[in-house]
């Protein structure tokens, strides 16, 4: 069994879903010991932004050595997720969203012909069959009957664009209002870890 670990936070050590994430992994680490983790920072090492050159690129036009680069870093990124029976996303909200860096690796793996097609009635997701684990992590409350929870363009988003994918097994352990004082932050994180010990159930 396989497992991409990704985590897309700008914050490094201080960051609440790194934390979530990497415990998530620990979890099912010890419930499938013989679990293959392939990790991917999408701080340290980001993916470029998909551009017009990358379109050419994938029609056959020629490229420069610095593109050529980019484009190997995207198909391994596409690779490691076709491959992964489990994604664990470590996914803050940014400015109501998700993190730049990790919308440009979703926008490199959402590729016709291998993720999803355009089929009669319209697109079809070929990624069904994973299981994905997002860790989010929020400053403020979104969810429920938050009065903002119409902002949230984090995990709505996450979900539509993975179940565009086909991917429908989606778990959210969630750390909420994290920005709002000491207390705030810690029962936060005691619900998420909570939730994280109950995937082991």
């Amino acid at each position: 069994m396989k497992l991409l670990h990704i985590d897309s936070s700008i914050l490094g050590q201080g960051s609440v879903s790194r934390d979530l994430s990497a415990d998530v992994v620990a979890t099912f680490k010890a419930r499938h010991p013989d679990l293959t983790v392939t990790r991917l920072d999408l701080a340290a090492t980001p993916i470029g932004h998909l551009t017009a050159a990358h379109l050419a690129a994938a029609q056959g036009a020629p490229v420069d050595d610095a593109l050529k680069a980019d484009v190997a870093l995207g198909q391994l990124a596409l690779d490691d997720f076709l491959a992964a029976d489990i994604v664990v996303l470590g996914a803050p909200m940014y400015n109501l969203g998700v993190p730049s860096q990790l919308k440009a690796w979703i926008d490199r793996i959402s590729v016709a012909g291998k993720t999803f097609r355009y089929g009669e009635h319209g697109p079809v997701g070929l990624c069904g069959g994973k299981k994905l684990v997002i860790s989010s992590s929020r400053g403020g409350v979104y969810s429920g009957a938050s009065p903002v929870a119409a902002y949230d363009h984090q995990e709505t988003y996450l979900k539509a664009a993975f179940g565009f994918l086909g991917i429908t097994d989606i778990t959210f352990i969630r750390a909420e209002g994290v920005a709002m004082g000491e207390e705030a932050r810690s029962d936060a994180l005691a619900s998420a870890k909570k939730e994280t010990a109950a995937l082991a159930a």
